[in-house]
């Protein structure tokens, strides 16, 4: 009697689990099941509190069709939306939670098809099976929370594996993004991926690119900001994904390292990634992360062999700040995350002519002018960026990246530095060249604030008297 009296206890425990996942999904699953449909909590919810995890997606999924899942819940929800309807997928807001239900389905790309063909099922299982990895196939039943794992998803919670429920060919094949989730949650769970799985990825990595670039983005910013990056890119790379989604990062591992001989700039930049992270303060960071990761990406471009034995990489970071920024513009990132990355990839040598703390305060002030608001973010990837193992080496950079940021807290404490502005604004411009609104304030501005950094706060007057002999010289009068 052992054994049925330990199944309950489990069942039992695993339904506490789930209900905390979703506190007002028993109440639509009365409703459902009142109306003869099933209503099931499934995937990623499931997955995590059996993982003790905190999620905000309530993924739900029924055999009802998307036009009767509205009829059920019109009335009882506080607000529903039909972005993906045509997925069968609806979403609905009740009580301050989120909720999404989707429809039984199978779905598959045909081979030049970006997007996905749904057809709609009625079994569970069925739906379960069609599903990405068998950690992601298990669900409970509302109400109740019968939980529900045909294909070994918790066996694979407590190895810490990833399966998928058939075949890895036929799923990878359904939906190649399937590919990159694996790196993905290798990645966020600290996961491995089973051998076969792996022979999949390296078979089809090809696939993934018929998956539109937003979907691989989203995907990637996800690996990217885990907690275990490191074993996410790494499966990236030995599948040969990479060299569809990310190709640069392989080219890296062939490429020796300045700085360490023995070490390509592949292990370097994953290195400087981990170090990054360990410098967080508020959690993931993307843009620091996406900037250690691709900061050395220019290498391979400017590799030279000097005499003696010697390998140079001369303006890899100018090199680089272009080649990420092409990069994440086919990957369809925003804007602003385009141009932070690639700014902080081509900042990030320049801490390095600062010597022995040589800098003077103007080449100070440009630094901190040309950071801008990634200043704090340059701080961090800069000290990420020393991997030596000579300890001495190591201990000076580190000394002298300190008086660096003294050096600018005393000026910014001095003289406003943020702010770094002329002493002049541009009314006071006009007024004192006698000139109307137009290019040659702009101009005036420019020299005024290139005379902020290299002489720092002189006052009004004196700025005023070297924007009347600067004009002089130009011509204006």
């Amino acid at each position: 009697m052992a054994v049925p009296e330990q199944n309950v206890t489990r069942r039992t425990a695993i339904a506490d689990l789930l209900r905390g996942a979703a506190p007002v999904a028993e109440a639509l699953g009365e409703r459902f099941a009142a109306a003869g449909h099933e209503l099931a909590l499934v995937g990623g919810p499931v997955r995590d509190a059996l993982l003790r995890r905190t999620t905000k997606d309530v993924d739900l999924t029924t055999d009802a069709p998307p036009e009767r899942i509205l009829a059920l819940i019109d009335g009882w929800a506080d607000a529903v939306w039909t972005v993906g309807i045509e997925f069968g997928t609806v979403g609905l807001r009740k009580d301050g939670h989120e909720l999404e239900i989707t429809t039984y389905r199978s779905e598959s790309y045909d081979p030049k098809s970006r997007k996905p063909d749904v057809v709609y099922g009625t079994s569970l299982v069925e739906d379960l099976r069609r599903r990405d990895f068998a950690v992601n196939a298990m669900a409970a039943r509302l109400p109740g929370y019968e939980f529900v794992d045909p294909f070994g998803g918790l066996t694979d919670l407590k190895d810490g594996l990833l399966r998928t429920p058939g075949r890895p060919e036929d799923s990878f094949g359904d939906d190649p993004l399937r590919m990159l989730r694996a790196a993905r949650f290798a990645s966020q769970l600290g996961f491995s991926v089973a051998p076969d799985v792996v022979a999949a990825m390296k078979e089809m990595a090809g696939r993934i690119e018929i998956v539109s670039a937003e979907r691989v983005r989203d995907e990637l910013s996800k690996l990217v900001c885990g907690v275990h990056p490191r074993e996410g890119l790494a499966l990236l790379v030995d599948s040969g994904l990479a060299s569809f989604v990310l190709p640069e990062l392989p080219k890296l591992r062939l490429e020796i390292d300045e700085h360490h001989r023995h070490k390509d700039v592949y292990e370097h930049s994953l290195i400087v990634l981990e170090q990054a992270i360990a410098q967080e303060e508020d959690g993931p960071d993307l843009v620091l992360r996406l900037a250690a990761l691709l900061h050395d990406i220019g290498k391979p471009r400017t590799r030279r062999f000097e005499d003696g034995g010697r390998v140079s990489f001369h303006h890899h970071e100018v090199v680089g700040a272009k080649m990420t920024r092409k990069r994440l513009t086919a990957l369809r990132y925003p804007k602003d995350v385009i141009s932070e990355v690639s700014r902080l990839v081509e900042l990030h040598l320049r801490f390095h002519g600062y010597g022995n703390g040589e800098w003077t305060d103007s080449a100070v002030r440009r630094y901190v002018r040309d950071a801008g608001p990634l200043l704090e973010r340059l701080h961090k990837l800069t000290r990420a960026d020393c991997t030596t193992r000579n300890r001495r080496k190591a201990e000076r950079l580190r000394r002298t990246y300190d008086d660096l940021e003294v050096r600018i807290a005393r000026l910014a404490e001095e003289e406003e530095l943020a702010a770094m502005r002329p002493e002049l604004d541009g009314n006071e411009i006009q007024s004192v060249l006698g000139i109307s609104p137009g290019p040659l304030v702009g101009r005036a501005y420019k020299f005024l604030l290139d005379l902020r950094l290299d002489q720092g706060m002189i006052g009004k007057e004196k700025a005023a008297e070297e924007l009347r002999r600067w004009a002089s010289e130009q011509g204006i009068a």
